[in-house]
């Protein structure tokens, strides 16, 4: 799977702000597509986070690719900004002090492990994105979460709170995990 160039990474930064801000002031203007983008109209998975002052404002996403990078983009861009539930949607005068962060996923590939040992062993702090999978529930941290949660025990009982599910699940229960890669993209100087 080809990596996406900083030229391509910085257009999509451009178009989440871009999309954004046409939503809320209902403007919308053309931007310039870098001139080798092929990537960009290939099907992958992507996340949209949005921080206020170092602190998250919206993070939506989708872990299959069902359309192209670019539309991911863009209407995760959206749906970060006006329907993650967690958050009231975004005003225009918090925009200028919202810094975006999107990530490009790798498809997800099964870990297998024996027991909640095994799994603190093989799982990769602050390189790989999870998901757990159990009772019905699933929920995903990308591998930039490891920033907040450096611990894997910290990390998995986390993950298992945001499933609905106790946070000491994954050590007493059996979990289905599954892992991803990112390459990562923010804004810089916001």
């Amino acid at each position: 799977m080809k990596s996406l160039s900083q030229k391509e990474g910085e257009y999509l930064l451009k178009l989440a702000r871009h999309t954004i801000k046409a939503r809320l002031t209902g403007k919308e203007d053309e931007l310039r597509v870098p001139e080798e983008a092929g990537v960009l109209q290939e099907e992958r998975a992507t996340f949209v986070t949005l921080k206020k002052r170092g602190q998250l404002r919206g993070c939506i996403g989708c872990l299959s690719p069902f359309e192209s990078v670019e539309k991911s983009i863009a209407s995760n861009a959206v749906n970060a900004a006006f329907h993650d539930h967690r958050f009231s949607p975004l005003t225009l005068p918090e925009l200028d002090d919202v810094e975006i962060d999107i990530s490009i996923l790798t498809p997800t590939a099964k870990l297998n492990f024996t027991d909640s040992a095994d799994l603190v062993k093989k799982l990769k702090p602050g390189v790989d994105g999870v998901i757990l999978k159990a009772g019905g529930r699933r929920a995903t941290f990308l591998p930039q979460v490891w920033e907040q949660l450096p611990t894997t025990e910290q990390f998995l009982a986390h993950l298992c709170r945001k499933a609905g599910l106790p946070p000491d699940y994954w050590e007493r229960e059996p979990v289905e995990v599954e892992i991803y890669h990112v390459q990562c993209f923010e804004e810089e100087g916001k």
